[in-house]
């Protein structure tokens, strides 16, 4: 999963960057995976160095010009560093400011005073599934993960027991729930009712949330026993400190940018006119770079200056806070450069062209078509956007209803078994401390049960409406 910045681009590649037959194209993807996948588990090289050379792979095997994949894979690094490189640069200082100050442990010591034992899972896909409703996947990401880790290691909690109910509260809101950008366009595309969809959407993400968080995460945390990262855990010098802010400032200092984005869904919702002044505002102010940039510089004040800290030491935590993710911003943009390459050399258009004779009922169709290209090619939006297309036409005749269901079916679909051309793969991996089968074992796996059971719920809702 990307942000819309990323997947938009990538949604708008135009020609291919090679002219190779369908079955050509299919097996150059197989090896440009496999190249990964056998770098990274055999020789054990850096995620980064073999997504680079999976790229080139991929474009030699489908015997495109060396110089376009280059291109293509560095436009796709470029943009994919431009979109969620800054959120991530920005959630690592509020992270930082949130730990050094001990406002994470603030949070943290409520959490744990409040719930315990078998209701900690529920908890964190509460609070993921609220986070969660405004935000783009990398900024839920970047605001859950000191929370996350810190529960888990103050908690002695399996890190997959917490980790997994809050990425999948996060994902099933960035796939099935309005305003997200992925059911957006569906639903423009498909001329759904938002209201309905909206309402639909709820209904089918609540059980889906509830069977791939705190029910699987019980034997995601068989299958991958694991503690938090320590290189991940905010490492804040608490013992030496005179105050720390309260719950509610630094709850809200959390929260601000989840609030900021709410707003401008709300707004576009209900004014929906781009030359409406109130519009524009919140549509500045509710863009992730703003609302988390935001977020950073009252929590300097709310958090840093709360618990006393000098202005050198403000700049010293914010120093400190971007270092270590350095190696994550390169193997999430290589991972974006490899999906982008996949992109350009025309899989998505393959994937197409091979669903366009398929007879089987819209509502499988819609999903088919975008598990394919999820598959393919990485980008749930891209999948989205190219499922809905596609399935367009079968909208026309449909109830309000069905109508909704089939962009929901759509999004269900785009969620399908994130993989190594995935960056929001490379994401996970990294913050979690996983290697690759780990991260299949649990994140790939969490996304395909999100997928399936979603569609089996829409199914069973297109039969009683």
């Amino acid at each position: 999963m990307t942000s819309l910045s990323v997947e938009m681009l990538a949604a708008d590649a135009v020609e291919p960057i090679t002219s190779a037959g369908n079955a050509q194209l299919g097996i150059a993807v197989l090896a440009g995976i496999a190249v990964i996948v056998l770098l990274i588990t055999k020789l054990k090289m850096h995620a980064f160095l073999a997504l680079t050379i999976g790229s080139l792979a991929l474009g030699s095997f489908a015997g495109a010009n060396p110089a376009k994949t280059i291109t293509s894979f560095t436009a796709g690094l470029g943009s994919t560093v431009a979109g969620v490189g800054v959120l991530i640069a920005l959630g690592a200082i509020l992270g930082k400011l949130l730990a050094d100050s001990g406002g994470a442990d603030q949070i943290v010591d409520t959490i744990l005073a409040k719930a315990s034992g078998r209701a900690m899972p529920w908890a964190m896909v509460l609070i993921a599934s609220i986070i969660g409703l405004p935000l783009f996947f990398e900024v839920g990401i970047v605001l859950m993960i000191p929370v996350v880790l810190l529960v888990a290691k103050r908690g002695n909690y399996s890190l997959m027991r917490i980790g997994i109910p809050a990425l999948a509260g996060l994902s099933v809101m960035h796939g099935l729930i309005p305003p997200h950008p992925g059911p957006l366009v569906a639903i423009d595309a498909l001329g759904a009712n938002l209201g309905v969809t909206l309402a639909l959407g709820v209904l089918v993400a609540i059980p889906t949330v509830i069977i791939a968080g705190p029910v699987f995460s019980r034997y995601a945390a068989r299958w991958v026993d694991i503690e938090a990262p320590e290189k991940m855990i905010p490492q804040r010098p608490s013992e030496d400190l005179d105050r720390r802010p309260s719950f509610g400032a630094t709850l809200a200092t959390i929260l601000l940018p989840v609030v900021l984005m709410l707003v401008k869904a709300l707004v576009d919702i209900v004014v929906d006119d781009p030359e409406n002044q109130v519009q524009r505002v919140t549509d500045v102010i509710g863009s992730p770079l703003i609302a988390l940039l935001a977020a950073v510089l009252v929590g300097m004040f709310t958090l840093g200056r709360a618990a006393g800290f000098t202005k050198g030491r403000l700049a010293g935590t914010v120093e400190k806070s971007l270092a270590p993710i350095a190696g994550i911003l390169l193997i999430v943009g290589a991972g974006g450069g490899f999906k982008q390459t996949l992109i350009d050399a025309g899989v998505g258009q393959m994937i197409l062209e091979f669903s366009e004779n398929w007879s089987i009922p819209a509502l499988l169709l819609g999903w088919l078509i975008a598990v394919a290209i999820r598959l393919a090619t990485g980008s749930a939006t891209v999948a989205t956007i190219s499922a809905a297309g596609l399935v367009a036409p079968l909208a026309a005749d449909m109830s309000t209803s069905h109508a909704a269901l089939l962009v929901l079916a759509v999004g269900a679909g785009s969620l399908f078994f994130s993989h190594v051309n995935d960056a929001g793969f490379w994401l996970v991996k990294e913050y979690f401390g996983m290697d690759v089968p780990q991260t299949i074992k649990t994140w790939s796996v969490m996304e395909t049960i999100i997928s399936i059971v979603s569609l089996g719920f829409i199914l069973l809702l297109s039969l009683v409406l």
